[in-house]
């Protein structure tokens, strides 16, 4: 159990800031302190929740938005298909509750443990990211109340530093990553202009064509290929 809190805790110290922006951009969205605890604790996705407000601030439909996180998640089908082979026995029945878990830093945290893992050691890093999220969001909303709203307005930059941080590590190492962030910006600037898509819905458009894009073009190890 202490092996379990020590990998977990700069987890949840690390979860609490982005947490908190986004119950602060959560309440200049119109939504309810509930509503933005259900956010939180049932979808359980820093990005897509982000995209998610952005998306209704946009007035995109509810299965655009849904659409849209289940494309910006996929990737959580792999992480959570590698992890089912490295849980020990007892651990097996508990599947859908440690898959729901899982996100990018939990992912990264239990991938480099050695040896089999214990249903403990993953339910209490993942709980140290769940309460840091859950919690976090609920105190920036009510924090929201009392800021300028200037400054709660201005809380919608944390998206995209929250994405430019995801993206930036991989587009330094990979040129091939790098041209495909590009031509993804790019793809959806010109949906935009054109205009004959639906509010939201370039990004799907974008999501699917670069994903495509990108099983063909990056054929090799991303991490070998030389530096930007």
């Amino acid at each position: 159990m202490k092996n379990a809190v020590k990998a977990g805790f700069p987890i949840f110290i690390g979860y609490i800031p982005p947490a908190m922006a986004f119950g602060v951009l959560a309440k200049t969205c119109s939504i309810t302190l509930f509503e933005c605890f259900l956010f939180s604790a049932a979808v359980f996705a820093g990005a897509s929740q982000f995209i998610a407000l952005n998306l209704l601030m946009t007035g995109m439909g509810t299965a655009g938005i849904i659409l849209t996180t289940l494309l910006v998640n996929f990737r959580h089908f792999l992480m959570s298909a590698y992890l089912s082979t490295r849980i020990d026995k007892l651990a097996k029945k508990y599947l859908a509750l440690l898959a729901f878990g899982v996100t990018d830093e939990v992912f990264s945290v239990l991938s480099f443990q050695k040896g089999q893992l214990s249903k403990s050691f993953i339910l209490i890093v993942q709980f140290s990211a769940y309460s840091a999220w859950v919690g976090g969001s609920v105190a920036g909303f009510i924090l929201g109340g009392f800021l300028p709203e200037l400054l709660t307005k201005s809380m919608g930059v944390a998206l995209y530093s929250l994405l430019l941080a995801i993206i930036l590590p991989e587009v330094k190492k990979s040129f091939k990553t790098a041209l495909l962030v590009i031509t993804s910006g790019v793809l959806n600037a010109v949906l935009i202009k054109l205009g004959f898509l639906p509010d939201g819905w370039t990004i799907i458009v974008c999501i699917l064509v670069i994903s495509c894009a990108g099983a063909f073009f990056i054929t090799e190890n991303p991490h070998q290929e030389k530096s930007l």
